[in-house]
């Protein structure tokens, strides 16, 4: 059952990796608590701890984040640190900092170990959450997952122009497959989230026609928002402050 991506969604410009900036680090606590009482839709980012939670964090290894090191899903997070101090929240606590105030777009991020175990995780903390939410995800098959776990939430694909250079060390083959979003339909997608550059991809326009909602990542200038949205329906932006609805 394809499930249409909520209006708020295409009403509120999306601040990427919540509202991040000095000292507000991203995906943070501060950043989605900011975000959401600035008014804007958040996108946020999960992966897998050890203990199969569900963690709003970008990267696979704490290297660039965090005051540890090595990979997130070996590590002890309850002693990682953001650079505010923090530590690194689980969806659940996100969710309840949102509560529902504003659209959340949750990208669940491809893993090394692809078992279902986050798309679970994801799943169960939605289970009770009352508010405008949607999620997505490169991999098509951990969309096809969410379909079947979360039937109601309505659910999307990133996308991109898949430059071989850009993406290795998947094959060229790959690449050149996913570039053309082959699995919208199989998913019941109602979304897509596209590479800004890649927007006047023929594969875009098509999707739009058949009444696909398009939003496009990432946007860092009014000038680069007022290109995308000759095409898209809404940004994902950071690094400025995008207009919100009057």
């Amino acid at each position: 059952m394809r499930i249409p991506l909520p209006p708020a969604f295409l009403r509120y410009p999306v601040a990427h990796r919540a509202l991040h900036g000095p000292g507000v680090p991203e995906n943070s606590r501060a950043a989605v608590l900011a975000a959401a009482e600035a008014g804007y839709a958040i996108e946020i980012d999960l992966q897998l701890s050890a203990d199969g939670q569900a963690m709003v964090f970008h990267d696979d290894d704490l290297d660039r984040l965090t005051d540890q090191t090595g990979p997130l899903r070996s590590a002890d997070l309850s002693t990682a640190r953001l650079a505010n101090g923090e530590t690194i929240p689980t969806l659940p606590e996100v969710l309840e900092i949102v509560a529902g105030r504003v659209p959340l777009l949750i990208e669940i991020k491809d893993q090394t170990s692809f078992d279902g175990r986050l798309e679970q995780a994801t799943a169960d903390a939605l289970a009770t959450y009352v508010g405008p939410v949607a999620v997505m995800g490169f991999n098509p098959e951990s969309v096809a997952i969410m379909a079947r776990l979360a039937p109601t939430v309505p659910r999307g694909i990133t996308t991109s122009a898949y430059d071989y250079d850009d993406w290795a060390p998947l094959s060229h083959a790959t690449c050149d497959l996913l570039r053309e979003i082959p699995d919208y339909d199989r998913v019941e997608a109602s979304f897509i989230s596209h590479e800004a550059k890649d927007l006047a991809r023929a594969r875009v326009a098509e999707l739009q026609a058949q009444g696909a909602a398009i939003l496009s990542w990432t946007i860092r200038s009014q000038e680069a928002e007022d290109e995308a949205r000759l095409i898209a329906d809404n940004v994902t932006f950071e690094g400025y402050a995008a207009a919100k609805p009057a």
